[in-house]
């Protein structure tokens, strides 16, 4: 047995995404978003990570050509979300 916390599956929308005005988070898959604009315009991308510390969230926006910046490691979905207004 490991001592591993569960994750529960991250597809639905959350509360504290809606907090966000003018962004859209479309589940990617269980733990990655695609973050866009009120255009639809992808912004870039946030990803839920575990570790001894517990559950974050790294933010990355996506840059021309293909690359992505990142943004930072949050504690809090909405202020990973946040930073792409």
């Amino acid at each position: 047995m490991t001592d591993t916390p569960f994750l529960a599956p991250l597809r639905a929308p959350r509360r504290d995404i809606a907090a966000v005005r003018g962004l859209a988070l479309v589940p990617v898959k269980d733990g990655l978003w695609r973050v866009t604009g009120r255009s639809g315009a992808v912004l870039g991308h946030i990803e839920r990570k575990l570790d001894d510390r517990g559950e974050s969230f790294a933010a990355r926006r996506l840059l021309p050509a293909t690359r992505t910046l990142d943004l930072g490691t949050f504690w809090q979905l909405a202020d990973a979300a946040d930073c792409f207004r």
